[in-house]
């Protein structure tokens, strides 16, 4: 009978185990227990959500949030930290406006022209640190690795509150004299506009702050350094704070090229707020049924419509010459 080791002829071969053999240690009845809840993926070390989480947290600690849960390529910057200006013209002018920059990068073994020695001159003298570092760092900022060797850290533009403007209207000895931009998506018109305000009285600009371009070092720029001597504020809903503004007092004048009141016409001499439309859609619905009035500039050549920036700086520019007479 198979399996008999008693009957005549069996032997029985002796165990290659080593230790007891009989019964398993209690290991199958441990093995048969409950082990609990299934930890989730982001718990397992070893899963693909755990990794994207540790990245995402790394991320995060580093000032660098992704979109959406990743991480930002090198380079870019996150809406409320430094900005870097690459490139050997962008970083000169910058210092030469005025910039409230907090470093200057320069590339180890960068050749030497005028433009670098300009700049490390105007840092030094502005108590600016001068920093130099591997070619490599400057490399991991730019995609194109067109930085030329040096860099200039600009920190986050400081907004003013709506109401500041008001405040600063109301302590002002001169008609309140604002502009508000619809949705501009330049920031070199942005810059451009700040400089006309600031050269002809303006006391503040208002921008949405949402689809609209911000303060950096390109409007910086442009602006010739007169983002630092004026405030820019933003505005939660442009729509109701031009509302708001309309109720103090101030009449809302948009800009447009088929407006129903000429240049010529218009009094600028109470308290004001130009509003400059978007550079190719113009005023937003909300925005135009917003105004008191639709302003628009005779031209006497055959140009249909004028820059944005550029016809901010006609209008503010009538508007100075009626005040001064």
């Amino acid at each position: 009978m198979a399996g008999n080791s008693q009957r005549r002829g069996a032997i029985r071969k002796g165990s290659s185990k080593k230790g007891a053999v009989v019964g398993s240690g209690g290991q199958r009845r441990r093995g048969l227990e409950p082990r609990g809840a299934t930890p989730p993926a982001e718990a397992r070390t070893k899963h693909p959500a755990a990794k994207r989480a540790a990245a995402k947290a790394k991320a995060a600690a580093q000032g660098r949030p992704g979109p959406r849960g990743g991480t930002r390529p090198a380079g870019r910057k996150s809406d409320d930290g430094p900005e870097m200006v690459l490139g050997r013209n962008p970083v000169v002018e910058c210092l030469r406006a005025g910039v409230p920059a907090t470093a200057l990068y320069v590339a180890v073994g960068t050749e030497n022209d005028d433009r670098l020695t300009e700049s490390v001159k105007i840092a030094a003298d502005a108590g600016i640190s001068i920093l130099e570092v591997p070619r490599t760092d400057l490399d991991r900022l730019s995609a194109n690795g067109l930085h030329q060797g040096v860099a200039l850290q600009v920190p986050p533009y400081r907004y003013a509150h709506p109401d500041d403007l008001v405040a600063r209207v109301q302590d002002s000895a001169e008609p309140a004299l604002l502009v508000a931009l619809d949705n501009i998506s330049d920031p070199r018109n942005l810059g451009a506009v700040i400089r006309s305000v600031a050269a002809f009285g303006g006391q503040g600009v208002l921008i949405p702050q949402r689809r609209s371009a911000s303060v950096t070092a390109v409007a910086w720029r442009t602006s010739a350094g007169a983002a630092a001597r004026l405030p820019v504020a933003r505005a939660t809903n442009l729509t109701r704070t031009l509302k708001d503004w309309a109720s103090r007092g101030f009449q809302i004048v948009g800009m447009d090229a088929g407006g129903d009141t000429i240049l010529d016409d218009f009094d600028g001499s109470i308290p004001t707020v130009i509003v400059v439309g978007s550079e190719g859609k113009g005023l937003s619905r909300l925005v135009r049924e917003t105004c008191d009035s639709i302003l628009g500039i005779p031209m006497a050549g055959p140009v249909e419509s004028l820059n944005a920036s550029v016809a901010a700086g006609v209008v503010l520019s009538e508007i100075a010459r009626q005040r001064r007479a």
